[in-house]
């Protein structure tokens, strides 16, 4: 069979030729008036024969200076190609990428998540302006994840994405321990506890990330590609593959495999025209977000499901209360990192997503009559897998899991989120059969000062770290607590301090945390209300994140609150207009509402 047989088709009905006029061989009316259009297209490398061909979009979200999208330009130009041997016309373009890792801690961090919309409105302003016929979506650091779907399902367009894949694990030069990002972060908190000493530290920094590819672990990166495949927005399998191959360092021949099948893929979805809203659906979601919690997914995995939700129109049918029910029925299976022991590299070398689906499918968690995006159902595309063997402890079997279901991720509500609110419990029991942390509120108004007062030895057992104006309108940006989380737990305080907070967390942080609070402080929600020294109550049989304190005197301080002006040096900047336009996190901080 031919490219051209296999590929494309040719002619018919295809939006492009609202740009091009189309192929003078069989001109459409408007070819006459497109006559200047196709002159630029023609500088740019168009020939007569391309003007009968599908504009395929390709989103490559580039980056030198970061290794997660590091070697996303390889994958770019064997995608091209391969659209192009497929008789479609490539049309690739580059989107910023904000890194996470190298943003924690420092201003560049309230960058992070208003990238994730600024990509989302990159990729559709590039595939709509050049009036794209079907489109390939690149994903790789947390951001550009959520972002490769988010425009598919806001446009209802004809497209897939695929992963870059995910790092090789690092190696420590003595020990010969697995390391990742997550040991870098907490070693910091250790050294300062005088746990570790610097040397170790500084070797642990040369060698935990060996190369391209996102972080390795459990963190946001993963947990979406895990997320974003079980949602049937990326072919089966592809998710766990590693950037690099493990044999020789080099592009992995299995990710380079997979840019050429998700390009044959796309060309079935635009056979058949199956659109991403056909894809993504309510039971579509929940198997996103049922495979997340069995793995041990990132909280961040909650706020970017809630925002593809709403980008496919399903906002009135799908809210942050979902996720306890969905909870309720998945337990935690995955043993990774940050909590468990494996990094993604030993999903792969087990079989990689589609094995624990399987268990998922047999076990009744996951919807089976789901469309994906190989044109079949979920069902259809795990026949002949097999669930994981009894002989390993990178997926643990469902009967005996790491933790029972309602273990992981836990959304909150109480007088302190009335919206909403994200404890990661990873399988953590709080106070024993009360299921309760009470403690002191020690109160920072940033993520820095909360830093060096953990730094500073100043946070102690017992004691409940709030750190607030760090949400989405507050920062601005709703940047990630990672530093003084894995601080935390470096100097040893992980299960003993509660952190609460209306920023985020990163995925490698775990610890006793709550993130995502709702109304955030900065306008007026009740973490604006807290004092130094009042008692705050983690309660998991209620649900509920709540202060103690007399309901009359608290009212009396939210009544007394003032909004904070944004900081001077910011007025004007893209901060600012993200500000004015984000929504709360319990819908997805999205920068156009909710709809």
């Amino acid at each position: 069979m031919s490219a051209e047989d296999e590929g494309f088709p040719r002619g018919g009905d295809r939006r492009s030729i609202e740009m091009t006029g189309g192929d003078h061989r069989d001109p459409p009316p408007n070819h006459l008036a497109r006559a200047p259009a196709r002159a630029f297209l023609r500088a740019a490398g168009f020939t007569d024969d391309d003007f009968s061909k599908p504009i395929v979009s390709i989103s490559v979200p580039w980056a030198s200076g970061q290794p997660c999208n590091q070697h996303f330009r390889e994958l770019g130009d064997v995608l091209h190609a391969e659209v192009e041997r497929l008789s479609g016309k490539a049309f690739s373009f580059g989107t910023p990428v904000i890194s996470d890792g190298q943003g924690q801690g420092n201003e560049g961090m309230r960058y992070s998540l208003p990238s994730r919309d600024l990509i989302a409105d990159s990729i559709e302003l590039m595939h709509e302006g050049y009036r794209g016929d079907a489109i390939i979506t690149l994903g790789g650091c947390d951001k550009t994840q959520p972002a490769a779907i988010m425009p598919l399902a806001r446009r209802n367009a004809i497209g897939i994405s695929l992963y870059g894949g995910s790092i090789l694990a690092g190696v420590h030069p003595d020990t010969c321990e697995k390391l990742d990002a997550a040991n870098v972060f907490e070693g910091v908190g250790a050294v300062s506890a005088g746990i570790m000493d610097i040397e170790d530290l500084h070797k642990i920094e040369c060698h935990a990330l060996p190369g391209p590819g996102s972080c390795g672990g459990m963190f946001t990166a993963n947990t979406m590609a895990v997320a974003i495949e079980a949602l049937g927005m990326c072919l089966p399998g592809t998710a766990a593959h590693t950037a690099m191959d493990p044999a020789t360092g080099k592009l992995s021949p299995r990710k380079v495999e997979d840019c050429k099948n998700t390009a044959a893929a796309l060309v079935n979805l635009y056979r058949k025209q199956i659109r991403t809203r056909d894809i993504i659906t309510v039971k579509s979601l929940e198997n996103a977000v049922a495979v997340m919690m069995s793995v041990g997914g990132s909280t961040n995995g909650i706020l970017h499901t809630l925002a593809i939700a709403h980008e496919a129109g399903l906002g009135d049918e799908w809210n942050i209360d979902r996720y306890n029910t969905i909870a309720e029925r998945v337990p935690l299976l995955g043993n990774f990192t940050p909590s468990g022991k494996y990094q993604m590299q030993a999903l792969d070398e087990l079989g990689g997503l589609p094995v624990l689906m399987k268990l998922l499918l047999d076990r009744g968690v996951l919807h089976g009559d789901v469309l994906t995006c190989t044109g079949k159902t979920l069902a259809e595309n795990l026949e002949g897998v097999q669930a994981p063997s009894a002989d390993q402890d990178v997926i643990f079997p469902f009967d005996k899991p790491i933790a029972a279901a309602g273990q992981h991720l836990v959304v909150l509500k109480g007088n302190l989120a009335p919206n909403g609110c994200v404890i990661k419990l990873s399988g953590k029991q709080l106070g024993g059969d009360s299921g309760k942390f009470t403690g002191p509120a020690r109160v920072y108004d940033s993520e820095d000062t909360a830093f060096e007062a953990v730094q500073a030895g100043k946070i102690v057992k017992g004691d409940v770290l709030v750190i607030r104006y760090e949400g989405p309108i507050g920062g601005p940006g709703m940047r990630e607590m990672l530093s003084p989380s894995a601080a935390l737990v470096g100097a040893g305080l992980g299960k003993d301090v509660a952190l609460v907070t209306d920023g985020r967390f990163s995925g490698i942080s775990h610890g006793v945390m709550v993130g995502h609070v709702d109304p955030e402080a900065a306008v007026g929600g009740p973490l604006a209300g807290l004092r130094e020294g009042d008692l705050v109550e983690i309660d998991l049989v209620a649900r509920t994140l709540s202060h103690l304190v007399d309901l009359g005197v608290f009212q009396k301080r939210i009544d007394e609150f003032v909004r904070r002006p944004l900081r001077a040096d910011l007025v004007g900047s893209v901060l600012d207009k993200y500000a004015r336009l984000v929504g709360g996190a319990s819908t997805g901080a999205l920068t156009m509402g909710t709809k």
